[in-house]
């Protein structure tokens, strides 16, 4: 440690020492400032939210999927004592009656129709959650119900109903069916001819449920009118900008009326990307003129947010006799539901990604999303390559079973690399150590077997499939073993503007250099506020840094999903903290530079609240450069530019950066009961530079163990023929506890990509990918079954179907 400089009456450095790194930055595995906070409960979530004279909103929501409104009576729900508005399509204030991420195609609230179950109907005010609640089932609503659409088949059939009609939006040009969202061929080589030279040619049809996100918290906010005539909105959501641009014109106010302040997220995971109760809050609130709260409860938030699209794939490829891939082809039929959403964007991310991490010079992909009467899917952690993943890592397996090679061997063979051209055109230019993952990933320790087995001999029986609940003593438990790997695109893609935009200010408090950093970044638990002070703190050498509340007075972040908000927010404090650290060193040499030839002569830097050289001399204390001022930048910060896939053939540098996970899946499986034991879900990953080790892990476990949900227990269950959810509850639809959440051994690598700040990967998205097909390459290999669905239920393994 050097001593610290003092500084004479004159204001001259008199002392000239070695300078000591300033802690808490890049690259330590530093603690969350919301941690303690949150597991002990204190932590203040949007529906913890309270403001005085408030009252609380309701929604009231279709009950049937597809149906004509033939009227609407909210009369007795206006003579409730204590309701103070009720409010239908009719009553919106504006001609901007709808909404969407792309395509505003998703009515406020129902008119006319209703699309799918749960859909918004009518909304009310009361001074009581429990009168809000009563007066909304007192609305009487006759519906004339219409069929339903379910499936590609009933979706496309030439006499099919019109989920939509008369759509104008510009994807309706290139679409062979009006119920088809977005179509996506992504065309290069000759497949036909590759076939020909194919030894070994393996197809599979492939199912993938539907997946709710599960996050903690359910939707909630607080509306607050305004003196002005606009209104305070505190929102748990992912993209605050976003939500304002939806928001204003639906209220018919200027955005710079519709102010909003990020509130406790207790997670999203692309659930909170689309609108929910932003705009229901603000209307009521402006038509009472009181603050309004909403809050769902869990039943209403699985009918209240996008879902994780459900698919089926068909999938074809072609290898010769020494393992070469020769050609692939696929069919990839996304279930859109009823609304948009981010449908055109998870149309793209899979067709662009649905040849995986393997080099293929002949591929054929066509991606579509459909129009149906089920639940709208949008965003959900992994966005459209966690479907494709599932199926071209079960092919993997079929095909080197085929040619007779070790699977990873095979995959490792076949794998891409950094210059390895990808099906869409683009070269990948960066680390794309997918051979690497895979030999890591291989070569870690296994556990050991029969972990069940107590002393004595005796299966201690939460160690086995079924756990506490004893239906095993180890008769008929199989283990196997799985392996996959898969390939993420990070950030937004295909020409979209991305970018984010910090605010830094630089400032003495109390005697000491003190960083603010003021972004519009939505923290839902991912742990970006730690990162963001990591930054300041390496960039601007000081030890005090303050993150304030995220809101829309500041330039946008974008959205915190697509794995990018390190990669654009942190580059955007970045670029902020050295736009600071050049006028601090400006000021600096103004004062101070004629009493030191190294203030023109040096590379100068900021640690330990100092101005030292790069060869450690302390120049001056920051506290004496600024005085009592302060410096504030506010800059925008982009990636390299993409642009949109050819419609025609999928040619284009549509991606920022790849990301890369590899996992090693133990199961064991009571092939008479039909259960699994997931043992350990082993990892590799490429981070880049993990910018805090400690929480890049984290997010490592906490994506693989999503991933095991949806290998083995999550699925939202929707009818066939109503289009209803069957299971909207946590006790129907099931996501894994600690209990069922296996050892996660995590090997870490950081190849530097050098186009990103930092040389980071967005890490977040690639483990869900990569662990589902692992979990369910073990359970085949346990029991020899094909299992070309998720997520596998015992009725799958045991031939006995459920009732």
């Amino acid at each position: 440690m050097g001593t610290t400089g003092t500084t004479g009456t004159t204001g001259t450095p008199t002392s000239i020492t070695q300078g000591s790194r300033t802690t808490g930055g890049i690259g330590e595995s530093t603690l969350r400032p919301d941690g303690i906070l949150k597991v002990t409960g204190e932590f203040a979530y949007s529906s913890d939210m309270w403001h005085e004279d408030m009252l609380w909103g309701q929604i009231l929501r279709s009950t049937v999927a597809h149906a004509e409104i033939v009227s609407i009576d909210t009369s007795e729900a206006l003579a409730q004592p204590g309701v103070y508005a009720v409010m239908t399509y009719d009553d919106l204030p504006t001609d901007v009656k709808n909404y969407g991420l792309e395509i505003q195609d998703t009515p406020v609230l129902a008119h006319g129709k209703v699309r799918h179950h749960g859909e918004p109907v009518a909304i009310v005010a009361a001074d009581h959650p429990e009168t809000a609640r009563r007066a909304a089932a007192k609305i009487k609503v006759e519906y004339r119900e219409l069929p339903v659409i379910t499936d590609e088949a009933s979706a496309t059939a030439p006499d099919a109903v019109l989920v939509h009609e008369g759509r104008t939006d510009h994807h309706i040009g290139h679409v062979p069916h009006p119920n088809i969202v977005h179509r996506q061929p992504i065309v290069r080589g000759d497949v036909e001819e590759a076939a020909q030279k194919a030894d070994f040619i393996v197809r599979g049809e492939y199912t993938f449920g539907m997946q709710d996100q599960a996050f903690l918290g359910p939707e909630s906010g607080l509306a607050v009118p305004a003196e002005d005539g606009g209104v305070d909105l505190y929102i748990a959501t992912q993209w605050l900008h976003s939500d304002l641009r939806q928001i204003a014109p639906v209220l018919g106010l200027p955005e710079d009326k519709v102010r909003m302040t990020l509130s406790g997220v207790g997670g999203a995971f692309g659930g909170r990307e689309d609108l929910s109760m932003q705009i229901h809050a603000c209307l009521l609130a402006l038509r009472t003129g009181k603050p309004v709260k909403i809050v769902y409860n869990r039943f209403e938030s699985f009918f209240g947010h996008v879902h994780r699209h459900p698919a089926r794939l068909s999938y074809e490829h072609g290898a010769t006799k020494d393992g070469k891939l020769t050609h692939m082809k696929a069919r990839i039929v996304l279930d859109g539901g009823a609304y948009a959403s981010a449908s055109p964007a998870v149309v793209g991310n899979a067709a662009s990604l649905g040849a995986g991490p393997y080099v293929i010079d002949n591929v054929d992909i066509e991606a579509i999303a459909l129009y149906t009467n089920n639940p709208p899917c949008g965003a959900m952690r992994g966005f459209g390559a966690v479907q494709a993943c599932f199926a071209y890592e079960a092919q993997m397996d079929k095909l080197a079973d085929a040619v007779g090679m070790d699977r990873v061997e095979f995959r490792r063979l076949n794998a891409m690399s950094q210059g390895s051209l990808l099906p869409t055109g683009q070269v990948v230019d960066s680390p794309a150590p997918v051979a690497e993952l895979l030999r890591r990933v291989k070569a870690m320790p296994m556990p050991p077997e029969q972990q069940w087995l107590a002393a004595g001999e005796e299966a201690d029986v939460r160690q086995l499939p079924g756990g506490l609940s004893n239906t095993t003593h180890g008769e008929g438990v199989v283990r196997g073993v799985g392996y996959a790997v898969g390939i993420k695109n990070v950030g937004f893609s295909e020409g979209f503007d991305d970018y984010s935009t910090a605010k830094v200010r630089m400032e003495v408090v109390g005697g000491e250099p003190v960083a603010t950093v003021h972004t519009a970044m939505a923290e839902v638990g991912q742990g970006g506020v730690t990162v963001h002070a990591q930054i300041a703190r390496t960039e601007l050498g000081v030890t005090q840094v303050t993150i304030q509340p995220a809101d829309t007075q500041v330039g946008s972040a974008g959205s915190t999903s697509a794995s990018r908000q390190t990669y654009v927010t942190g580059g955007a404090i970045r670029n902020s903290c050295e736009l600071v650290r050049e006028k601090v060193l400006e000021i600096g040499r103004r004062k101070f530079g004629s009493y030191h030839p190294a203030w023109a002569t040096a590379e100068l830097l900021l640690e330990g609240g100092k101005v030292v050289t790069d060869g450690g001399e302390v120049l001056a204390d920051l506290v004496d450069v600024l005085e009592d001022g302060s410096v504030e930048v506010e800059a925008e910060w982009r990636h390299r530019p993409t642009e949109a896939f050819d419609l025609c053939t999928g040619q284009g540098n549509g991606h920022v950066q790849y990301s890369f996970a590899a996992h090693r899946a133990v199961v064991e499986v009571d092939t008479e009961l039909g259960l699994v034991k997931v043992i350990e879900l082993a990892c590799a990953q490429d981070v880049g530079k993990a910018l805090n080790p400690l929480s890049v892990v984290g997010q490592i476990q906490g994506g693989t163990t999503q991933g095991l949900g949806v290998a083995v227990m999550e699925e939202i269950i929707v009818d066939p023929t109503t289009a209803k959810v069957r299971n909207p509850s946590f006790t129907d639809y099931l996501i894994p506890t600690i209990l069922d959440t296996p050892t996660i051994p995590v090997d870490v690598l950081e190849l530097a990509d050098d186009h990103a700040p930092y040389g980071l990967r967005g890490v977040g998205e690639a483990p869900t990918l990569s662990s589902t097909p692992a979990v369910l390459a073990a359970i085949r290999n346990a029991t020899g079954l094909e299992l070309n669905r998720t997520p596998v239920r015992p009725e799958h393994l045991t031939g006995i179907e459920s009732a």
